[in-house]
């Protein structure tokens, strides 16, 4: 039989590995993880009973095969009736906790609330025109706003950077308001010096033009039908537990086919031979480096370090590759008795918290990026959902840099003053508990050496039996729903023989997709 190694078990990494034992069975599979959690970023970390999504997930996707496959792993419940949740939730945990081959094994849907956080206000993200929009603003806001957005469709910018990008679709005005701040606070960057490629990628068909046609739409009949921006959804899919629950799932009935799934195993290098044919990769587990030799190779790791891992590469190649640029990020777990934001909207809460799935920060007095309210990703996410509220707050950072290297005592203090100086509590003394997670790489940026992506994917498709899946495998910002596409073409190619990889690194690159997060 021939061996198959999968590097990376999130979404990319598991889907191949699910894929190719149940396309063939003359390929023996195993996958290596470096962490001992299923799942890459889209992992659901379990702390003390509360569970934090890490970045925040919505399950949503406008490829049926994928919404399929989910469906073959976690049957869509719906969601429970406001009224019956406490009783629900209550009776799910009289039981020791969870039970994932039971009843637990399905896809909640939910509503979906993001907003923007400006001069303690809330703003609908995307933009809605509503009343509220322009009381917030102010008058002189409002005015400048308008005629900002008419002077951007008489002078198109041409579209260098990602602030052109921004600019070109809702004006400088709004573009100083809710863009250039926050992504300079995610990529640590100015998006002046960003590639535009990104904004094409992530925010794609929104615009103010997108939100016009979306309100009218719904005036129209057959609006059920109507065209929607994936950025206007109004609802999505989530695993009960948390994203993590359907990785967990899928890696077992990975190992029910026959798979195997090394956890806590480290992939550091790979022997390539004179033919450039991957023959071996080596790894690293409780401190030992063993060596295996392969046939098939799918990498979902970064490619920064798959390339850097390889022997003789060319110098051009190598340069590209160790410039690539990634955002890390530290997310800090908050339990406290009660959220100081009212909810102002109609969306009946528990404990009538505000119904926002993750906010985005865009306060310039503190560096916190966003923070979730997990208790409305999934009611069975919060231990004590009538007395506590569950929420994460997001810092973007660099690997080695001061917020990256602080204890998680330090990073407790300032998340917590900071929460703080938005009034989201009243003191520090507030806080329950709280809890720490780092997550590296969990951004492939769009600047440095990425505009020679392209000299370097040339390269790698050289490389006959390696194939580059997922966000960091293709150093590429895909949703779940894309990372796991990458892997459908990836298996299609192995099981058919067929050498050309273009059908994987074309996966997204349509200019109208998904949103920005």
């Amino acid at each position: 039989m021939k061996k198959a190694f999968i590097i990376g078990a999130g979404p990319a990494g598991l889907t191949a590995a699910y894929e190719l034992l149940k396309q063939t069975d003359d390929i023996e599979v195993t996958v290596f993880e470096e962490s001992q959690y299923m799942g890459g970023i889209s992992k659901t970390v379990n702390y003390k009973g509360n569970r934090m999504d890490m970045g925040g997930h919505r399950f949503f996707s406008k490829v049926p095969r994928v919404n399929e496959w989910w469906e073959n792993m976690l049957p869509t419940q719906g969601s429970p009736a406001y009224d019956d949740i406490k009783l629900d939730r209550t009776q799910a945990w009289k039981k020791d906790g969870p039970n994932p081959e039971k009843e637990d094994r399905v896809m909640l849907i939910r509503n979906r609330v993001s907003r923007i956080f400006f001069d303690q206000k809330f703003y609908d993200y995307p933009i809605k025109l509503t009343p509220e929009l322009f009381i917030n603003m102010g008058f002189v806001n409002t005015v400048q706003v308008g005629f900002s957005y008419l002077f951007s469709l008489v002078h198109k910018r041409k579209e260098k950077s990602l602030e052109d990008f921004y600019i070109n679709r809702f004006g400088k005005k709004l573009y100083s308001m809710f863009f250039e701040h926050y992504t300079e606070n995610l990529w640590g960057r100015n998006p002046s010096e960003i590639d535009p490629s990104w904004g094409a990628q992530r925010v794609k068909g929104l615009s103010i033009l997108a939100i016009f046609k979306d309100i009218f739409g719904k005036m129209l009949p057959g609006k059920e039908n109507r065209h929607v921006e994936t950025s206007l959804i109004e609802s999505f899919s989530y695993p009960k537990l948390g994203p993590g629950q359907l990785w967990d799932v899928t890696a077992s009935e990975v190992e029910k086919m026959g798979g195997k799934i090394l956890k806590n195993c480290k992939v550091v290098s790979f022997e390539k031979n004179a033919d450039n044919h991957i023959t071996s990769l080596t790894y690293e587990h409780e401190g030992r480096q063993i060596k295996v030799e392969g046939d098939i190779f799918i990498s979902s790791m970064p490619v920064k370090d798959l390339v850097g891992g390889m022997n003789d590469v060319p110098k051009k190649e190598a340069e590209i590759a160790a410039g690539l640029p990634y955002r890390d990020y530290r997310t800090l777990g908050v339990l406290i008795p009660t959220l100081k934001l009212k909810n102002k909207t109609k969306i009946k809460t528990i404990g009538n918290i505000v119904p926002d799935n993750w906010v985005y920060v865009h306060d310039r007095t503190v560096t916190m990026g966003r923070f979730q309210i997990y208790n409305n990703w999934s009611p069975y996410m919060v231990v004590d959902l009538e007395n506590t509220v569950w929420i994460g707050l997001e810092y973007f950072c660099n690997e080695g840099d001061a917020l990256w290297n602080m204890s998680d005592e330090e990073f407790s203090k300032l998340g917590v003053s900071e929460m703080v100086k938005l009034r989201l509590i009243d003191k520090a003394e507030d806080v329950i508990d709280t809890h720490a997670e780092s997550v590296k790489k969990a951004y492939p940026a769009y600047f440095d050496t990425y505009n020679e992506m392209d000299t370097l994917i040339a390269y790698l498709n050289t490389i006959d039996n390696l194939y580059c899946v997922g966000r960091n495998g293709q150093h590429r910002y895909n949703n779940i729903d894309h990372s796991m596409c990458t892997s459908f073409e990836a298996v299609h190619n192995i099981v058919n023989g067929i050498s050309d990889r273009s059908n994987i690194w074309n996966v997204n690159t349509e200019k109208e997709y998904h949103e920005s997060k």
